[in-house]
């Protein structure tokens, strides 16, 4: 290759390198240039972070120290923080030593072996510095390769929330609270902020909260003092009474601060105030007791008693209230003779005394006393130790007792004379007692029913005499059955194999027993048959009597209405003598009175029969009584005598049968026109009231005797004058209809009175008789 190649070459191999040179250049500063750009930027975030953490430890007034092996030291915080430390803990200024080792002397002689621990070994520890205005919490670490301190300032705030005492402090259910050497609020748990209604410690400085002033009483004595206080305090919120117990105890190396607890007594108050009570309770219940209590406590002396003691032996109640002891009371009993005279005395009261060592109840004892009276005597150990004493006054219980037995024993031998055969039955079914006819009615013998016992027993033996199951089941359920609704007495018959007729009966005695009856019957239901057949043909001959009255009297009729006509037309034949005319009206007057009679009689019977129906309408009373007057008028006028009527105006009408009302009156007038004499007069007279009219017929007559007043309504009774009637009777029973009565008034020779009481308005019952039958049978 020729030299000018060569070179040529060359010169192209040096352009080519020094382009790659120059490329290899570019790429390599491009790439320095990025490394700055991100050198730069974490740069500004190192610086950034590092001022955040520079903030951030000079928020709060603490420190940190870093110790090397070689003893230098790299102090981190807030000048304003390592001032205050330095001043605190040697009082020099900053500039005049290296605060770092101001601190470090401080630690070391506050934690020794620890602090080298710390260096040497990496072993981690906490301790406190004491410094004139306060305490500093010390937490050596170790981190990186290096040894690092924090010192923060241990305030009372401090002390409760950075430790793990304080957390605990905070959980704790109580409120606790600490003041300052001023007695103001310096911290507060969760459970005082709560009781308080407080958000927060800052929040009840700001407000001026306090638990209670005697608390803080309490508190401020505690701070005064420098000792322990320990205090009672009632408090009132959320509409209730709390009780607190106020515990203050002073902080040592506190500089004057005060720890209180307040810690909630309310239920142990309330217990112990129920408790007393309750004591005081009981104590009113025995008081109001019958039996005399005693109780002695483990002394022997008198621990209680209640009034009945007191009022059961007299015993003066100062002497009582002095305690005696059981022996002086025994024997101021002995000296008022209130005590069961022995023999031995001594025995006896060493027997009462030694009863103090018993684990268990004595059996009751009773005691009879020298002034007639028995008295119970209960003897019990004390729960709280000592004896309990019950007495009681039985005197009136055993005289009621041996009079209960008296009745018992003649109860018992009525029972045996009675001719019935009765049972009685506990609620157990267990038969209690029985008499002789029981055991003559079912023909066994009282020993094989004492020996039977129960119910079922016992009906083992009867059922041969009256082998009914259903009987036997419907007794045993009255007998043993609880329920109040099967206790109900029942009744019925039965007969017996021997032809007889039994009837049975149960009733529920008040103790829960039940007694049981039996009865032969057999000759009384045979006169009962007999009286029923008896009664059955009385009735049918009284229906005959009616049926024979009522065919008779319609017999009579017709001639009587004949004989009637016949003698007015005698009467009106003008060429009859005068003598015959007279005769012929006599007929006719005497016929006309036997109709009426016959009349009467048919009324009567209907009455009877309940076939009577009212005509019920507005009656009015004075007309009635004008109309009644005008038909007997003229026979009293006959007679010499005189009619009065007297009616009220303004009576109103009364809902009546005006004609059987009329018919009435004219049976009562025409006995006053025969009673009345010359000269005498008959009154009718209406009277009103509130709920009936009365109507006085009344005459100057002769009266009627005092022994016939009795029987003057009666039918078919013998008159004075004439024979048997029914005109009186059928007046009170017609009266009766409209639900009315009738009574007569008289004195003999001097007139009589018979007065009628009707109601202003006729009931529908008395009214209809027929519609009583249906009432009477349910319909």
């Amino acid at each position: 290759m020729a030299e000018a190649d060569i070179a040529y070459v060359a010169t192209a191999g040096a352009a080519g390198l020094a382009l790659a040179l120059s490329a290899w250049a570019a790429r390599l500063r491009g790439r320095l240039a990025v490394r700055n750009r991100v050198a730069e930027s974490d740069l500004a975030a190192a610086l950034v972070d590092l001022a955040d953490r520079d903030g951030a430890l000079a928020a709060f007034e603490d420190v940190r120290l870093a110790l090397t092996p070689d003893g230098r030291t790299k102090r981190l915080g807030a000048p304003q923080a390592w001032k205050a430390l330095t001043l605190d803990l040697a009082r020099v200024d900053e500039h005049e030593h290296d605060p770092g080792l101001v601190v470090l002397d401080a630690v070391r002689l506050a934690a020794g072996p620890r602090l080298d621990a710390l260096i040497d070994q990496g072993e981690a520890f906490d301790a406190v510095l004491e410094g004139s205005g306060g305490a500093w919490s010390v937490e050596g670490r170790s981190s990186a390769g290096a040894a690092w301190l924090r010192l923060s300032r241990l305030g009372l705030v401090g002390t409760a929330a950075e430790s793990g005492l304080g957390l605990l402090a905070d959980s704790y259910p109580a409120p606790t609270w600490i003041t300052d050497a001023a007695g103001r609020l310096a911290w507060a748990n969760k459970a005082w902020l709560t009781e308080m209604k407080a958000d927060s410690v800052d929040q009840a400085r700001e407000k001026g909260l306090s638990f209670d002033r005697g608390a803080d009483a309490i508190v401020a004595e505690a701070g005064r003092t420098n000792q322990h206080q320990d205090g009672f305090r009632w408090t009132t919120g959320g509409g209730r009474r709390r009780a607190w117990r106020i515990v203050a105890e002073p902080v040592q190396g506190g500089a004057g601060a005060v720890l209180a607890f307040a810690l909630d007594m309310t239920e142990a108050e309330e217990t112990r105030d129920t408790l007393r009570r309750h004591v005081e309770a009981h104590d009113e219940t025995l008081n109001h007791l019958a039996d005399a209590v005693a109780i002695f406590g483990p002394s022997k002396r008198l621990a209680f008693h209640n009034t009945a003691f007191q009022t059961l032996f007299n015993i003066d109640p100062a002497w009582l209230d002095e305690r005696p002891t059981h022996a002086e009371l025994l024997d101021r009993l002995r000296q008022r003779r209130l005590l069961p005279e022995v023999i031995d005395y001594a025995g006896w009261k060493a027997n009462e005394l030694d009863f103090y060592g018993a684990s268990a109840a004595a059996p009751d004892d009773s005691w009879s006393l020298p002034d007639g009276r028995t008295l119970r005597v209960v003897r019990q150990p004390h729960p709280l130790g000592g004896v309990l004493l019950l007495f009681s006054d039985i005197t009136d219980e055993l005289k009621l007792r041996s009079r209960f037995n008296a009745q018992i024993q003649v109860q018992t031998a009525t029972l045996d004379k009675l001719n019935d055969a009765v049972a009685v039955f506990g609620s157990d079914g267990r038969l209690r007692l029985h008499n002789e006819a029981f055991d003559a009615f079912w023909g066994v013998t009282g020993e094989a029913l004492d020996a039977a016992g129960d119910f079922d027993a016992v009906a083992a033996l009867c059922q041969s005499t009256m082998p009914d199951p259903a009987l036997w089941l419907g007794l045993k359920a009255r007998v043993a059955d609880p329920d109040p609704e099967s206790r109900v007495p029942i009744a019925g018959e039965g007969k017996t194999t021997d032809g007889r007729i039994a009837s049975w009966q149960t009733r529920p005695l008040p103790d829960g027993a039940t007694l049981v009856a039996f009865a032969d019957v057999t000759a009384r239901r045979g006169l009962e048959q007999a009286l029923a057949a008896k009664a059955q043909a009385l009735e049918e001959s009284t229906a005959l009597k009616r049926e024979f009255v009522g065919s008779v009297s319609y017999e009579l009729r017709t001639p009587l209405t004949t004989i009637v006509g016949y003698s007015e037309l005698l009467e009106m034949q003008a060429d009859l003598p005068e003598r015959s005319r007279q005769h012929a009206g006599a007929i006719r007057i005497a016929a006309s009175q036997l109709a009426s009679s016959i009349d009467d009689v048919l009324d009567m019977a209907q009455i009877d029969a309940g076939e009577m129906e009212l005509q019920l309408g507005d009656v009015r009373v004075c007309d009635l009584l004008d109309a009644a007057g005008e038909r007997v008028q003229a026979r009293i006028e006959a007679r010499g005598a005189s009619l009065k009527i007297h009616c009220p105006d303004g009576l109103r009408p009364i809902r009546a049968d005006a004609q059987r009302v009329g018919q009435a009156l004219d049976h009562l007038l025409d006995h006053a026109a025969r009673a009345v004499s010359e000269g005498g007069a008959v009154t009718l007279t209406a009277e009103v009231t509130s709920s009936e009219v009365r109507i006085r017929v009344e005459d100057t007559g002769r009266g009627i005797p005092y022994h016939l007043q009795a029987h003057v309504f009666d039918r078919f009774v013998r008159r004075e004058r004439g024979g048997p009637g029914v005109g009186l009777a059928l007046v009170k029973a017609l009266v009766e209809l409209h639900g009315g009565w009738a009574e007569v008034e008289s004195e003999p020779g001097k007139g009589a009175t018979f007065i009628l009481h009707l109601p202003l308005e006729a009931a529908v019952v008395a009214a209809a008789p027929e519609l009583r039958l249906g009432v009477a049978s349910g319909e």
